[in-house]
């Protein structure tokens, strides 16, 4: 899936963006007091996509 797809979806259910590294970008779902890394290429797996939404703890893309 696009990195830009998987941002938008994050967003769209609570996750806000915290900071960004030299190669992630670091989201948190405030509500849920949870954080994860998303690495900043053009193409993320999409068994990272899950895991990065079940970090989450928002619905699956």
């Amino acid at each position: 899936m696009k990195r830009i797809d998987l941002i938008r979806h994050l967003e769209r259910h609570g996750a806000a963006f915290l900071r960004e590294d030299a190669h992630h970008s670091v989201y948190v779902n405030r509500a849920a007091g949870k954080t994860s890394t998303v690495p900043r290429h053009r193409e993320i797996n999409d068994f990272l996509a899950q895991k990065i939404c079940k970090d989450l703890e928002i619905p699956k893309p």
